[in-house]
């Protein structure tokens, strides 16, 4: 079926919970880490230079 009897079907399913260290939902279960502060990848935070503005 299509629509919305299989959206029931979704439900129950999580990859992304909330992360420990910086407490947004970026936390990847399957991956083991954080997409926002690279908790889990490394113990550094997660920067790069391009988010930084130029003055």
């Amino acid at each position: 079926m299509k629509g919305t009897p299989s959206m029931g079907k979704k439900s129950g399913k999580k990859n992304m919970i909330y992360c420990r260290r910086c407490g947004k939902r970026t936390f990847n279960f399957g991956k083991g880490k954080c997409s926002a502060c690279g908790f889990g990848k490394s113990k550094k935070l997660r920067s790069y230079t391009w988010q930084k503005k130029g003055k």
